[in-house]
């Protein structure tokens, strides 16, 4: 399997994870407010602080943005471009979003792909201190209560990166596990072994924000290109023809030179390359 070698020392749990409750709901976001307060607005009215949130489509404006990028310093194993701030209104097609803090204060970590108003086709990271909702939007939210999703040092990496940490609950809710999947572990492989782990027979994939070495999709498309910033459109984990269980992960991403995919990953050969946060809700 592909392989890059990181900066630091592996940690031994390549699964960092915190079992919670969760609830599923939609809201719209408002129109005029930061894309970081309007998502905060809409888990605060349901109950809840942290979660996932999957984007179908939407309208931001100013906008700003990077993309994946080769590390200019050897400190990281890939790092950022400059930051992209297109003209007039984005239009966004398919995204996923992790909602927690960073030092205390509200964050999340948005990957996404969109049109920008000239018409050009773009994707990557999406700024949160610099981006606006410009036209209001529903998104699919997934809130969690006993965990919430907090910006930490990573010394493998040498990234500051979201992970589950616990917290009291509150509501009862569906049973769901709030992970993050450390790199160079397959994504599919890792998902199966944690719900065969834990008896888990069918799960849902909430949200999905990280990256991927490259890609390889069921089509037989490649991504040669190793970093990327991905977003999961939908995912399940459940028992294939084989009574094994099998995940089935639709994918959208942008690799460092500027290359698009979407498309459905190929169990066992899609590395991570940092981090992968989302959330499995137990269902059926």
């Amino acid at each position: 399997m592909r392989s890059i070698v990181q900066p630091g020392p592996p940690a031994l749990e390549r699964v960092q994870w915190v079992e919670a409750r969760g609830r599923a709901f939609t809201f719209t976001l408002e129109a005029g407010l930061p894309l970081l307060q309007a998502a905060r607005r809409g888990f605060a009215r349901e109950g809840f602080a942290s979660g996932t949130l999957n984007i179908r489509s939407g309208a931001l404006g100013p906008f700003s943005y990077v993309m994946p990028a080769l590390s200019k310093t050897g400190e990281n194993a890939a790092f950022y471009s400059d930051i992209f701030r297109p003209p007039g209104i984005t239009r966004l097609q398919l995204g996923a979003m992790t909602l927690g803090q960073r030092d205390d204060p509200p964050f999340f970590h948005c990957h996404a792909l969109w049109t920008e108003a000239d018409g050009h086709p773009g994707g990557g990271h999406i700024l949160p201190e610099e981006t606006v909702v410009a036209e209001p939007f529903t998104v699919e939210a997934f809130g969690i209560d006993g965990a919430v999703f907090a910006a930490e040092p990573d010394q493998e990496t040498n990234f500051k990166l979201f992970g589950p940490v616990r917290r009291m609950a509150t509501i009862t809710t569906a049973r769901a596990f709030a992970l993050r999947l450390r790199p160079n572990q397959d994504f599919a492989w890792a998902l199966e072994a944690f719900c065969r782990e834990r008896g888990i027979t069918r799960a849902r994939v909430r949200g999905g924000v990280g990256s991927i070495i490259g890609a390889h999709f069921t089509d037989a498309r490649v991504v040669e290109p190793f970093a990327t910033e991905m977003a999961v459109s939908t995912g399940v984990v459940a028992r294939g023809a084989s009574g094994a269980l099998e995940a089935e992960l639709d994918v959208s991403l942008i690799d460092y030179l500027g290359g698009l995919a979407v498309g459905r990953l190929t169990r066992g050969d899609n590395p991570v390359l940092m981090t992968m946060e989302l959330v499995l809700e137990e269902v059926g």
